[in-house]
């Protein structure tokens, strides 16, 4: 599964290489409320095909429409406002107030796009620099914290993953989760020492490493824009990760497990020399209460709390696996229970 970046991307240069014309469309800059975030991005192809987003559906169908109307007439990239006043906000589909800037960029084969793809399959965090004047391209390597920029001369982007994250266990549960961790932009490591959980890994745009956790998780450097998920119900790796793990400025610790299981590992990893405020870090048992009993429902539970965590949101107890358990108890047994 890819990216939505990567998809558009992808595409485009797939429609340059049949002998298509396509139109870029990026989000450079949003005021107010907006649907979609700077560097959003969307193709169209000269037929009115579409990939991508830039808002909620109606900027989408005016640019199908303009692009089907006119074909793609501009030679050189140009920037396009939508929601300036309240009506065009309405017509558009925006909030009230809200107004977001765009940059049209037609494509050719001299746009870098193939050798782009290239480079972010690759896993390699690319920027690429646009001359609004000349429609020239420049490729190179870009850091993490980098962002979109757009000064009305040039659109700098980034394109690639931007956040890592650690998978502890090479099982069934493992599989869904990378598959959509992949799609959501994370560059992904599976760890597993085991190798009939490794000899059959195949899941596209993933690395599978067979070192010990501790020492993968010591290897990798982690940092703010790390997730590391232990899932192999195994504490002889679980905790090896996980005791490196808590150390580390990750943004998300968390593994599998019940809730006894998981007071058991806690007192585990306190022979670690872990103190309270790195344990306290641990996300256990892992996810949101979902009703989540298949692989894929727990995958999408776990990948709902770490994008709440990416995205510093605070999730109420009564969400958390081991307070909506506690709260269902209660509520069987007669008792009340107060959200936090």
């Amino acid at each position: 599964m890819d990216s939505v970046d990567l998809e558009v991307l992808k595409s485009s240069a797939r429609w340059l290489k049949d002998g298509h014309r396509a139109l870029l469309v990026t989000v450079v800059k949003t005021w107010g409320s907006s649907p979609r975030p700077e560097g959003a991005m969307l193709a169209v192809r000269d037929d009115g095909l579409v990939v991508g987003s830039v808002s909620g559906g109606c900027i989408e169908d005016d640019l199908i429409d303009r692009v089907r109307q006119r074909g793609i007439e501009q030679t050189h990239p140009e920037a396009v406002k939508y929601g300036i006043t309240a009506e065009e906000a309405h017509r558009f589909g925006l909030p009230c107030g809200g107004t977001i800037q765009l940059v049209l960029e037609p494509l050719t084969k001299q746009s870098g796009i193939a050798e782009l793809c290239n480079a972010v399959e690759s896993g390699r965090l690319v920027a690429r620099e646009v001359d609004m004047t000349t429609g020239a391209v420049q490729l190179g390597d870009a850091q993490a914290t980098d962002g979109v920029h757009f000064d009305g001369a040039r659109l700098l982007t980034i394109h690639g993953p931007r956040y890592r994250m650690l998978v502890i266990g090479a099982g069934q549960l493992s599989r869904y989760l990378c598959n959509i961790a992949v799609g959501l932009d994370y560059q992904v490591t599976v760890c597993d020492p085991r190798e009939e959980y490794t000899e059959e890994w195949d899941i596209p745009g993933t690395t599978i490493v067979r070192t010990m956790p501790d020492d993968t998780v010591i290897d990798m450097k982690l940092d703010e824009r790390c997730a590391v998920i232990a899932l192999t119900h195994d504490p002889k790796l679980d905790d090896l990760a996980l005791m490196e793990a808590l150390k580390t400025p990750a943004f998300y610790v968390g593994a599998l497990g019940s809730r006894r299981n998981n007071q058991a590992r806690r007192e585990r990893l306190k022979e670690f020399d872990l103190n309270e405020t790195e344990l306290a870090r641990l996300h256990g048992p892992v996810g949101i209460y979902i009703g989540s009993r298949t692989p894929p429902e727990i995958a999408v539970s776990i990948l709902a709390e770490v994008t709440a965590a990416k995205n510093g949101v605070s999730l109420p107890t009564l969400l958390q696996v081991e307070g909506a358990k506690a709260a269902r108890e209660i509520a069987a047994s007669g008792g009340t229970a107060c959200s936090v």
